[in-house]
């Protein structure tokens, strides 16, 4: 009899997290090493967020709560849904979980039979097919190119709709590619899930505020009220708040999925930190001005990969709408010899030789579904930035 379980033998470990465990190896061995893997803002959890925490300490805070958020809690992401998005919920049809993963792990599991689909465009985040793997479901990648900017088109999602479609995941802007789906992009894929009612729709808006130039953000049901029945609605305070230690994320949805979502929970974690329910809700209801500079900032060291990767010979690096990461495609290195004498056969090949060569952590696009190409982390300072492009151009000229 095998001791592991046959489910675990299905999934992999996240590679985001495996490029960042050795590029803090190397660190730590006294490699100068340039870490573009996570992704994680550099800066600080805003102060009025870490008093908050403090107060809530300070104030005995710190016991069980309920399984899935706190009812101030609740509110407020309530309050925000209808301030910032036009949506409104009652407090039962909100969950709170350990972080995003959580929240959009709990929805799998209480939901997928051996046999459904789930729909996943690839680009995707390296966890979704993993987590559809684990609740039994089956994972249905749906490539998007980059001569479509990475987004898909509602023929392919048409395409990929059978009976035993169970769900959609939706994620924009992306991670990996920063890809943000406009108005109109979105109402095309809208409309074709109209026509498909089987199919739930699971929006994951977690870089939601991360949003540059002119583009504006739009949600599913924002753009579609008649899916607001079949769609959960997914955000949490990681990555525009800075908060990805707290560990809290949330959604909104229908209530019966959200009961059954916070069954699940009950039977895990139980409630989400005390502390940081409260550090949240402050977040929520606290000042929002370090947003708009933040945004501005990340912008800027947008404007500077792309810029300097355009310029890497056998690399094309488009210009995201939104999150902190570009996908650069490197078809014009592979089957190249590096300086060091790497072959470059994949872009797994690419990655692995410019950490070894010149101490750059990137993750290959295989991870993501999608190759040949890697991904850009841009949530840390513009020096090590401008030092780690430097660094990919002068390995690229050396490929030969």
């Amino acid at each position: 009899m095998a001791f592991l379980s046959d489910t675990l033998a299905r999934v992999k470990p996240s590679p985001t997290i495996a490029v960042t465990t050795k590029a803090a190896e190397l660190k730590a061995a006294g490699r100068d090493v340039i870490g573009l893997g996570a992704g994680e803002p550099d800066f600080d959890t805003p102060q009025n967020i870490k008093d908050a925490a403090k107060r809530a300490i300070d104030e005995g805070k710190t016991k069980y709560t309920a399984v899935d958020g706190i009812p101030e809690l609740k509110k407020a992401i309530c309050a925000k849904f209808e301030r910032e998005n036009g949506l409104r919920y009652a407090p039962n049809q909100i969950s709170v979980g350990t972080g995003g993963k959580q929240i959009l792990y709990n929805a799998l599991i209480a939901t997928c039979n051996p046999g459904d689909e789930v729909i996943i465009p690839a680009p995707y985040w390296v966890s979704y097919p993993d987590m559809v793997l684990l609740a039994g479901g089956t994972p249905v990648p749906v490539v998007a190119t980059l001569e479509n900017d990475f987004k898909i088109t509602a023929a392919q999602l048409e395409a990929a709709i059978t009976p035993k479609t169970k769900w959609f995941i939706f994620n924009s802007p992306s991670n990996p590619t920063g890809a943000g789906y406009s108005h109109d992009e979105l109402k095309a894929l809208t409309d074709v899930l109209m026509r498909h009612p089987q199919v739930w729709i699971m929006s994951d808006d977690m870089y939601e505020h991360l949003v540059f130039d002119d583009f504006e953000f739009v949600t599913p049901v924002q753009i579609e009220p008649g899916l607001y029945d079949r769609t959960l609605t997914c955000n949490g305070v990681s990555k525009a708040y800075a908060m990805t230690g707290w560990r809290i994320g949330y959604a909104a949805g229908p209530v019966e999925l959200i009961k059954a979502m916070a069954k699940v929970q009950s039977q895990s974690t139980s409630n989400p930190c005390s502390v940081s329910q409260y550090a949240a809700l402050e977040g929520l209801t606290g000042p929002q001005e370090f947003l708009t500079e933040n945004k501005a900032l990340f912008q800027r060291r947008r404007d500077l990969v792309v810029s300097m990767l355009n310029t890497c010979p056998g690399i094309t690096c488009p210009k995201p709408e939104g999150a902190f990461y570009v996908y650069p495609d490197i078809a014009g290195c592979i089957g190249k010899t590096s300086a060091g004498g790497a072959h470059i056969v994949d872009d797994e090949a690419f990655a692995t030789a410019l950490l070894e060569e010149t101490g750059v952590a990137v993750v290959f696009g295989a991870a993501f579904g999608l190759s040949p190409n890697f991904r850009v982390s841009y949530a840390t300072s513009d020096e090590a930035l401008r030092e780690a492009c430097t660094r990919i151009k002068a390995f690229c000229e050396g490929l030969k």
